[in-house]
């Protein structure tokens, strides 16, 4: 019978440089945060002065409700009525379609016919 294997070494030293390699990485980032984001912390003071005001005077912070699409330019296509006719409702129009240049034509080639082999050669 084979003898069990003792577990690896550890090396205790290299352990501990990875520890303060980590250690000195998040005082750095701690370092460098109010630099690149402290201007965060002011527009949470703000957003919650604003949230605590409306708070008291009773506001709702609720979206108003658009009951009809204008039409963008005079002449344009009407946006459609339905949510069911918003699908594909610009691919019906020749000018508005994503393939300006017409369809792809990628011809399919095969080297075995190029070289003028039999299909079944490989």
């Amino acid at each position: 019978m084979e003898a069990p294997k003792s577990p690896a070494a550890v090396n205790y030293v290299h352990q501990d440089e990875i520890w303060k390699a980590h250690v000195k990485l998040e005082k750095d980032s701690a370092d460098v945060w109010p630099r690149k984001w402290g201007f965060l912390t002011e527009e949470y003071r703000q957003y919650q002065e604003d949230s605590l005001k409306q708070a008291e005077s009773g506001e709702k912070n609720q979206p108003e409700k658009e009951t009809s699409v204008p039409n963008r330019k005079a002449g344009s296509l009407s946006f459609p009525p339905t949510s069911q006719a918003v699908i594909g409702w610009r691919s019906a129009h020749s000018h508005l379609q994503l393939e300006k240049f017409g369809a792809v034509h990628h011809g399919r080639r095969s080297f075995l016919k190029d070289l003028g082999w039999p299909l079944d050669s490989c």
